[in-house]
């Protein structure tokens, strides 16, 4: 609403009041009695200020922060689905640990809240490292330069700036496509060039670790249909496949 309309609002309202205590007093005559019931009001008026102000703009606020972190899960679903899921794929196969990282993440449709939240606890401690080749970077590369455009789009979407691990990410994603977009010839480059590429690959690597446990968490809660789905195709398993099995929950 703007200025100029809740002033107006504000002017009818108080004519409003003045002029029903203006009926009042020339029905009833009786000033003493709209004293009474006039004060009797203004000593309410600060609990109900406080009663909208704490409850009402409390629970407004909750409402607002809900609609915000499911329209952010929306952009990280986004994310995953257009590129993110590839890169964690791309690098789960050059994990040194893959035993122990399909043992402690590889979540399935049938796990619990506890085993989601525990496998992302344990996922933000790790550090992960990979076996990169050339061949591997250059791979990397090419999927970054065609994914380079909706990268940069979601950079721009203000609501990352109230998700910062998910913004950690992308700086993290961003940050290798320029290291290995800056070399001419990547099956060439020095020893040094090479241990500083693997390093930035294995820091994007753990960031896409947790925010995709964290994302699975967030279908688990929400969508379970789709956790069915991205669970049993979780590229951290050692054997993702499409088809239900076993472990798939009931009515899944």
């Amino acid at each position: 609403m703007r200025a100029n309309q809740l002033r107006l609002l504000a002017l009818l309202l108080g004519l409003t009041s003045a002029a029903l205590f203006a009926i009042h007093y020339a029905l009833f005559r009786d000033s003493r009695l709209l004293a009474v019931y006039l004060l009797y009001d203004l000593a309410f008026l600060p609990l109900e200020v406080l009663f909208v102000t704490l409850l009402v703009d409390r629970l407004l606020s909750a409402h607002e922060r809900r609609d915000r972190q499911h329209k952010m899960n929306m952009v990280i679903g986004a994310f995953f689905g257009t590129v993110g899921r590839q890169l964690l794929a791309e690098l789960t196969e050059l994990c040194r640990d893959r035993e122990n990282l399909a043992l402690s993440a590889a979540v399935a449709p049938a796990w619990s809240e506890r085993q989601m939240e525990t496998a992302r606890a344990w996922s933000a401690q790790q550090d992960f490292h990979l076996d990169v080749t050339l061949p591997h970077l250059m791979h990397m590369r090419d999927i970054l330069d065609e994914h380079k455009e909706f990268l940069l789009r979601l950079l721009e979407n203000p609501m990352l700036l109230e998700h910062e691990a998910f913004t950690d990410l992308l700086w993290a994603v961003f940050h290798l496509h320029e290291e290995l977009a800056a070399r001419v010839d990547l099956m060439n480059v020095p020893a040094a060039d090479f241990a500083h590429l693997t390093t930035d690959a294995e820091r994007a690597y753990g960031y896409l670790v947790v925010q995709w446990l964290a994302y699975l968490g967030h279908l688990r809660r929400s969508y379970p249909f789709l956790f069915s789905f991205a669970a049993r195709m979780n590229p951290l398993r050692a054997d993702p496949r499409a088809e239900v099995g076993v472990e798939t929950a009931p009515g899944a």
